[in-house]
């Protein structure tokens, strides 16, 4: 493996365990910052995916990309019925309060495990699930950390999610059907990441409220999204 390969693999893990840890040492009753950071992956994911993704499926000939991109946003859907929209931020810790909610942790498990398909070589989409990792770690955190379930139970859990992307990556590395198989692959992550941050910097403008610090958050990470 080279050294970018490696850096791919552990950047989406360690941002994971990063939210978890921010959310563990906070323990606020709602997540500090959390609309702050939400608004900036958004923007970022969205950026990296208009400025670097896209190009790249409708540069290729050899797939129907606009077919593939809308399978992507559909299976997100499909995703967020039963994970109630955590990939955004959404925290529903208060309905599983007496169970270890499964189907929504299979269900981010999926999603991060294709998000980590297109993670091979240098690519620019890895700086860009390594921040969208952090809210979703933040959550997770406050929706398993509860007196119910048993904390190697959701230590397990919790680890299991975090190397779901690095997973994604290594089988689709050994599992090499050539560039229509990337490309088909890539345009999936973008209809998931399209919807993903649509919609976050939908709900994180609701009521049309001005807010100075989410709109140079968001600037900042177009900007830097270009430039990456």
């Amino acid at each position: 493996m080279t050294s970018t390969l490696y850096l791919n693999l552990i950047l989406p893990f360690f941002g994971a365990l990063a939210g978890m840890l921010i959310a563990l040492l906070t323990r606020p009753k709602t997540p500090s910052g959390l609309k702050l950071i939400l608004a900036f992956s958004g923007a970022f994911l969205l950026g990296i995916t208009l400025f670097h993704l896209m190009p790249k499926v409708f540069i290729a000939s050899n797939i129907d990309a606009g077919i593939w991109i809308m399978a992507g946003v559909l299976l997100q859907i499909i995703l967020e019925y039963v994970s109630q929209g955590v990939e955004h931020g959404h925290s529903h810790g208060d309905i599983f309060m007496n169970s270890f909610p499964f189907l929504l942790w299979l269900s981010l498990c999926i999603h991060a495990f294709i998000e980590g398909m297109p993670l091979r070589g240098d690519n620019p989409l890895v700086w860009g699930i390594l921040i969208h990792k952090i809210p979703i770690g933040m959550v997770l955190i406050f929706i398993l950390w509860n007196d119910n379930t048993k904390r190697s139970y959701v230590i397990s859990a919790l680890l299991l999610f975090a190397l779901m992307t690095p997973l994604g990556s290594l089988f689709a590395m050994y599992f090499d059907s050539g560039k229509a198989f990337e490309n088909r692959i890539t345009a999936i992550v973008i209809g998931m990441l399209l919807h993903i941050a649509t919609t976050i910097l939908f709900e994180s403008n609701q009521g049309h409220r001005f807010n100075l610090k989410k709109m140079l958050s968001i600037l900042l990470a177009v900007v830097i999204a270009y430039f990456i």
